[in-house]
């Protein structure tokens, strides 16, 4: 529990006592007050959805506007929301994303998130390689169902290769910002890419079962052959009086015999001691 004292010991509190099921719902409603993401959608995919946080935030927004809709897809089972369509699935599979696209034959949705993370190895080469293959992987599945202008918003890890992620982005999208909400650990690499106004190269065609690039496009369509660089606006939002994810709350139980604050288990790793030089 070293490491996890720093960052999961009282992380939660604030979102429990707000009913959110989780400390990540912050991040979206950061993003929001920054982008307006959610200023007039009504139907919205939340992609890795577990626990459910980001599609509460969803449908919450949406009830506020009028009628909503929202469908969530994870491979954990997920504990019911209203409004809330709920498909079990690995996204990265071609049965989950056909079972996306055919939900939204015909009415396109406005918005399509994604604050999802692979079986960490703990390798960060490898690790590196398979988040960004998750964000392929729902932006794939974005392309069939996103109207025009919609906006996409996925987790990003800002390694070595992150400008190449940038590119693909770019051709998607007319605007592609990363951003850092202030509930995101600042000691992490966490982002998130805020991708908005849909406008796919023409001559693209969505499909599930081949890359989202090719190089059947026209000659003068940016293929990303060598080290295409794209430098994307960096953007921090949220408040300074926000919650902050490094930071300690306290109970807020006075008078409540049954709470106390308690310390941690253990504290935080500590550097071994120098010795003596010479």
């Amino acid at each position: 529990m070293g490491w996890a004292s720093k960052f999961k010991r009282d992380v939660c509190r604030p979102a429990q006592e707000k009913g959110w099921r989780a400390e990540s719902a912050f991040k979206l409603l950061q993003l929001d007050e920054e982008f307006h993401l959610l200023q007039g959608i009504t139907r919205a995919v939340d992609l890795c959805a577990a626990p459910g946080s980001w599609s509460q935030v969803l449908i919450q927004k949406m009830g506020s506007q009028g009628s909503g809709h929202v469908v969530a897809v994870d491979r954990q089972d997920m504990a019911p929301l209203p409004g809330v369509l709920q498909i079990k699935g690995d996204i990265t599979q071609l049965s989950t994303a056909k079972a996306v696209v055919q939900h939204f034959e015909g009415s396109p949705a406005d918005l399509v998130v994604c604050d999802g993370d692979p079986d960490l190895t703990g390798l960060q080469d490898i690790d590196e390689h398979m988040r960004t293959q998750l964000l392929l992987a729902a932006l794939n599945i974005a392309t069939h169902i996103l109207k025009p202008g919609g906006c996409f918003v996925a987790k990003i890890i800002r390694g070595r290769d992150v400008t190449l992620t940038y590119s693909q982005l770019r051709v998607f999208f007319s605007t592609v910002v990363c951003a850092k909400p202030r509930s995101s650990p600042s000691s992490s690499s966490e982002a998130f890419a805020v991708c908005q106004g849909y406008d796919p190269p023409a001559g693209f065609l969505p499909d599930l079962t081949k890359p989202l690039l090719n190089h059947s496009y026209d000659a003068d369509f940016n293929q990303l052959d060598g080290p295409t660089r794209i430098i994307v606006p960096f953007v921090t939002c949220g408040h300074l009086s926000a919650n902050d994810s490094e930071h300690c709350y306290p109970l807020n139980a006075e008078g409540d015999s049954k709470c106390k604050d308690v310390l941690p288990m253990q504290p935080p790793i500590l550097l071994p001691p120098r010795g003596p030089t010479h």
